[in-house]
């Protein structure tokens, strides 16, 4: 026998207490707030179970209440709360049962701070349990043109309800409920006991929530909901490609400037080392640039410290300075190896053109005792000199500063996908 359809109020058969009845025809089930007897809505409203004693959960929904949804209206007709166990750790949510004359039933699920909007399903796919124990890889479902990628699998147990539902909850009762997450929705296959259902959850932001049903909920949202997708700014994508493409220019025109050869003051000298120190010079012609000095050294499993003071045109001392050569290599159980090298470049920019003097000199030296690998000391000393050159340093840099402000819109997407998927328990298994 189902419940007469013009029926809009009824009196608990437990208690007495006038209770509102808010859903449609399917409505198999009414517990009542007051003394919490669930009473069965298509037969008289008999009492078929107790629920003594509940605690009602906080939320800013309540059975009655009238809201806009995706422009259709809806009434909140139940309240389920759930809770899930593992090890030590337990997670609640409240489901509310949401009905609506022209587009049948739905749920919002409130999870800390977040709201979530979720119909059933009707479409032929689902994951099960098994499925998921025996898959080498992360499984996958597609549906509509969207794939969903398996996200989770939870048990929880109903542990409070009142109101009307379209089935007979029971305190206590265990549904598993297998999790696929697509771009910005979930599929969820629920099983509980026989039967099966696959629903589909949108994530409601809280600004549209109230709006519709002209509340403040009062929620503070915490971390990253799997459903939330991430909001880019109305300007990043402008912003984000601008930085990428001023990064790649600058460090083009970095390139350019910093790969000009310019003038050879000074052809390789080379010189022993034991007849260190020896004195140079060699003509600027070019004070527009910068003038590198290059010095290199046969070193091998060792390494020396070479000096170079520099004076003049007018005989002042310009500078003192110093660089170390030194290369090593070997092999090991990874195979062969190296590190450092025999070349070091001291870089200034000369205030005048005219003949220069520089004194260079051999202050320390040192060899690595790896005589399986075998080695010298440095014998030779090889010097040469290079100006009007540029730097593309700055550039490099300026490019550098672009790219990490065009990355930092792309790491932002990492970032919200990463937390997105963080309480997935898949784990890939070599």
């Amino acid at each position: 026998m189902s419940r007469a359809p013009e029926l809009t109020t009824i009196n608990c058969t437990s208690c007495g207490a006038g209770l509102d009845v808010l859903g449609g025809g399917r409505v198999v089930a009414h517990i009542c707030g007051y003394c919490g007897a669930e009473l069965d809505a298509q037969h008289d409203y008999q009492v078929l179970a107790r629920f003594d004693g509940l605690e009602r959960p906080d939320s800013p929904f309540r059975i009655g209440m009238t809201g806009t949804l995706f422009g259709v209206q809806y009434t909140v007709i139940g309240t389920l709360e759930h809770r899930e166990r593992w090890g030590a750790q337990v997670w609640t949510w409240i489901d509310h049962q949401l009905f609506s004359p022209t587009h049948g039933y739905a749920w919002i699920t409130v999870e800390e701070g977040h709201l979530v909007f979720t119909r059933r399903y009707r479409r032929p796919v689902w994951m099960s349990v098994a499925r998921v124990e025996t898959s080498e890889h992360r499984p996958s479902v597609s549906s509509r043109g969207q794939r969903y990628n398996y996200y989770e699998t939870s048990t929880s147990e109903i542990t409070f309800a009142e109101g009307e539902f379209t089935w007979a909850p029971r305190i206590g009762d265990r549904t598993t409920t297998v999790s696929a997450l697509g771009t910005d929705a979930m599929l969820g296959f629920s099983e509980t006991g026989t039967e099966r259902e696959v629903y589909r959850s949108t994530y409601l932001p809280r600004a549209e929530a109230e709006a519709g049903f002209g509340i403040d909920t009062g929620l503070r949202p915490q971390g990253i909901h799997p459903l939330q997708s991430y909001k880019a700014g109305r300007h990043d994508r402008f912003l984000r490609n601008t930085c990428l493409a001023l990064a790649l220019v600058t460090a083009l025109i970095g390139l350019i400037i910093g790969g000009r050869d310019g003038t050879t003051f000074l052809p390789e000298q080379r010189f022993a080392a034991n007849a260190l120190p020896q004195t140079v010079t060699f003509d600027v012609t070019d004070a527009t640039g910068l003038t590198d000095i290059r010095l290199q050294g046969d070193v091998r499993n060792s390494w020396a410290y070479l000096t170079v003071e520099l004076e003049d045109p007018e005989g002042e001392p310009l500078f003192e300075a110093g660089r170390t050569v030194e290369y090593y290599f070997g092999r090991d159980s990874d195979g062969n190896w190296s590190e450092g090298r025999r070349w070091s470049t001291l870089r200034f920019h000369p205030e005048t053109t005219g003949t220069y003097t520089m004194n260079l000199g051999l202050e320390e030296q040192g060899h690595w005792p790896n005589t399986s690998a075998g080695g010298a000391a440095l014998s030779q000393v090889t010097v040469s000199v290079a100006g009007g050159r540029s730097s593309g340093f700055w550039l490099y840099l300026l490019a550098g500063i672009f790219a990490l402000g065009g990355g930092s819109f792309l790491a932002r997407r990492f970032w919200h996908h990463t937390r997105r998927w963080r309480g997935s328990d898949w784990t890939d298994e070599d």
